[in-house]
């Protein structure tokens, strides 16, 4: 009986959690935007491990968990622990038992209605009923005008007349409610989804503010986002912050991790790192993978938390499987990392901005069936006809994977492939591999695939790079072999390819072909998280700073901080820096930027560490610290090799600020500092000018003119007669002046045959110089 109790108690804890994962399921591809996705239950549970296999790029389970990961995720999952105790109290047998039964016991419970007034108040509704000649197999509406749902409680309701109502009146009214709040809602989400133009994305968030007003969920989601941005709606950080707290009360995961946002950073509320972990744990439990991939550089990071490296590995494999699941085999999303503080020092640099012919490839790849889509297709459609087999190629990967506007045919694209193959193109031999692999359009045939993958792979191909790695890993028409799976899967890193990536993160969480290795295992999984849909953020918060909306721009940044971009660090803390931000006060501008700045440091970002040693050396945001700023230099002058930090090193040991005095290591140092940069040449001459000026005055000034003639012996040095070797040069010396002088007080003879000049008329004796 003790069993069965626990058991009870046990399943009613598994079903709540698992209805918990549930209700966080996405409404569709406008939801895997920065606003979040959300896993199910079964997308938490699933990992790979050493029992694994790879599909298309991908290593999956074959069956089966991973000792580290059953351990990981009891670590985050703690209350498994209880549960899993209480399981193994069980033989197999009865707990297949009390399962059925329970089961069957849960089925019949909810399936049993009771009607409400009517004929038959308090009576069971019976399903299926007859009504109309038409069986109902759950409550209906039917034959009555105010919407009431209803049911009979026998069979045939025209025999019998015994009926009830499904639902109270006020139940009945806030259905309604709900379902005009779920048609506003989806009015504007189709408006969003198919507009491109600004007013018309607009008019779309008109919508889902009505449905918001109504309770909406999905609608107070998107609109609370949208006020905390400033994405189509005014900015209004208090009033996401209300619907936040609405949404957090109700459940929602989003809801939970943007309300962990806020404490985290302070906007709108009083900073508490602690309440922000609270509130980011609970959105991952709900499902929520910003929370998850923010808790993960968390633990990577000791943020708030102790730092723990298997805590890490447990939160960004759950974000990597999701962001890999959802990648084809291009590579995944084009993150462009635009740097403010490098565009500033750097004003004709590119930037790392691709060419937009570029981008409307990348996004189509990645989203495939928007306008981007059509553009893209047409570019290649006319280059393949003119003869470029890189476009036959692509068109290839366009038809293989199919969209809204090129309809998948692998007929058409085994043509393209072959074309671009037959003229020795990397990009065909790979989709010919992947047709023999798949059998797609072709019987498969493993030795053709490896012999193309191979092909694409000696010319640098990613693709055939990674799917090589795959055959050897799979041991497909190859011998398995983890060595060379690793060696192509890091030469597809080599080249971006998000998968490659994955899979090497793989391969050293679990100890697969190499040593396990839980640091390089999280880098790189983070590496495959931030390529992920709400990278697309780093874009929008960028035009939203070069559109002049500096508040917009550095919350977007600061979420994104907060999940580990140190782009977005770095970005954030520029802002900040400048002072453009008005969402900030002023008094913790500093104190916030010293903060970014620390974390972009700490990812190796350059500027951020120099950035660090300025504001301990002039007390931005914190104390004069000249220890402290010395520190940073030396770490930005160690590790970067930077000039700047060298130049700054240099000015300290001349000064002696932080660090004992010495010129000969200042010279040093600014020595460095111009070998190290042709652009600090012309200020570290300077200062070397400077610095010899000082080291001679200093010199002059320690030395003893008396002390120095006193230990001179003149017989030794100019001979025994030293003294009228003297007395000769200064009677010499003395002469000379005297003539030269003479020589000056003698008048100059007047030149003959030249006449004075007539003078012109004088001026008057008022305006006369004087003589």
């Amino acid at each position: 009986m003790g069993r069965r109790v626990r058991f009870g108690l046990v399943l009613c804890v598994a079903v709540l959690w698992a209805r918990g994962l549930a209700a966080a399921d996405e409404e569709g591809n406008q939801d895997d935007s920065l606003e979040s996705k959300t896993l199910s239950a079964e997308d938490q549970v699933k990992d790979h491990s050493t029992g694994t296999r790879v599909v298309a790029g991908q290593i999956f389970l074959e069956s089966g968990k991973s000792d580290s990961q059953s351990e990981d995720e009891e670590n985050f999952h703690s209350q498994e622990e209880e549960k899993e105790s209480s399981l193994e109290e069980l033989n197999s047998l009865e707990m297949s038992n009390l399962l059925n039964k329970d089961l069957e016991e849960a089925e019949v419970q909810s399936t049993v209605l009771t009607a409400i007034g009517g004929t038959a108040d308090g009576e069971p509704c019976h399903f299926p009923f007859l009504f109309l000649e038409k069986e109902y197999a759950e409550c209906t509406a039917d034959g009555r005008e105010d919407g009431r749902l209803w049911c009979a409680t026998t069979y045939d309701y025209k025999k019998d007349q015994k009926w009830g109502f499904c639902e109270t009146e006020e139940q009945s009214n806030k259905r309604r409610q709900m379902q005009e709040a779920e048609d506003v809602y989806q009015t504007g989400m189709k408006i969003l989804n198919e507009s491109s133009k600004k007013a018309q994305k607009k008019e779309a968030y008109q919508y889902l503010l009505k449905a918001a007003d109504m309770n909406h969920t999905k609608a107070m989601e998107k609109v609370s986002y949208a006020l905390l941005f400033g994405d189509y709606l005014k900015q209004n950080v208090q009033s996401s912050k209300e619907l936040f707290e609405k949404l957090t009360e109700g459940g929602s995961p989003k809801g939970q991790m943007a309300l962990g946002f806020l404490y985290a950073s302070g906007l709108g509320v009083n900073s508490s790192q602690a309440k922000a972990l609270v509130y980011y744990t609970f959105g991952a439990l709900g499902g929520n993978l910003i929370a998850h991939m923010i808790l993960g550089y968390r633990y990577w990071a000791g943020i708030g938390v102790l730092q723990s490296c298997e805590s890490a590995l447990t939160h960004y494999r759950l974000v990597a499987n999701h962001v890999a699941s959802d990648i084809s085999l291009t590579g995944g999303t084009v993150v462009q990392r635009i740097r403010l503080a490098d565009e500033v020092e750097n004003p004709g640099m590119a930037s790392g901005m691709l060419e937009e012919d570029l981008i409307q490839y990348y996004q189509f790849l990645a989203e495939k069936g928007d306008v981007q889509a059509q553009r893209a297709f047409e570019y290649f459609s006319q280059a393949a006809n003119a003869g470029n087999s890189h476009a036959m190629a692509f068109l290839g990967k366009m038809y293989s994977e199919g969209s809204d506007v090129v309809p998948q045919s692998n007929e058409t694209a085994l043509q393209y492939f072959k074309k671009a193959a037959d003229m020795g193109n990397p990009v065909g031999q790979s989709g010919l591999g992947m047709a023999y692999l798949y059998g797609r359009g072709v019987p498969v045939n493993y030795e053709l695939a490896l012999k193309y993958f191979q092909k694409a792979a000696e010319q640098g191909w990613v693709d055939g790079q990674l799917q090589l790695g795959s055959m050897y890993y799979n041991g497909i028409g190859v011998k398995r072999d983890y060595k060379q799976a690793l060696k192509y899967f890091n030469l597809a890193s080599q080249g971006g390819h998000i998968l490659a990536f994955y899979n090497l993160a793989q391969m050293h969480a679990t100890g697969t072909g190499v040593m396990r290795s839980c640091h390089t295992a999280v880098e790189l999984f983070k590496n495959v998280c931030e390529r992920g849909r709400w990278s697309e953020r780093l874009m929008t918060a960028y035009n939203s700073y070069k559109d002049g909306d500096s508040n917009s721009a550095v919350v977007q940044y600061l979420l994104l901080a907060e999940q580990g971009y140190e782009v977005a660090q770095s970005n954030a803390a520029f802002i900040l820096d400048q002072k453009e931000a008005s969402i900030v006060g002023e008094n913790e501008t500093y104190p916030r930027a010293l903060l970014h700045w620390n974390r972009a440091a700490s990812q190796g970002y350059t500027v951020a560490r120099i950035k660090l040693g300025d504001y301990h050396f002039y007390g931005f945001g914190t104390d004069v610290d000249y220890e402290t700023a010395f520190i940073h230099y030396r770490l930005a002058s160690e590790q970067q090799h930077s000039a700047q930090a060298m130049f700054n090193l240099g000015y300290m040991h001349e000064k002696g600020l932080g660090i004992k005095q010495d010129i000969h290591l200042a010279k040093r140092f600014y020595d460095m500092a111009a070998e190290a940069s042709p652009d600090a040449q012309v200020p570290v001459f300077l200062a070397l000018c400077k610095l010899g000026v000082i080291y001679s005055l200093q010199y002059v000034r320690e030395i003893n003119i008396r002390e120095v003639f006193s230990h001179i012996d003149m017989d030794q040095l100019l001979g025994p007669e030293w003294d009228l070797y003297l007395m000769t040069i200064i009677a010499l010396l003395l002469g000379t002046v005297i003539a030269y002088r003479q020589r000056q007080h003698q008048a100059i003879p007047r030149p003959v045959g030249l006449r004075p000049a007539v003078p012109q008329q004088e001026p008057p004796p008022e305006h006369q110089p004087p003589q």
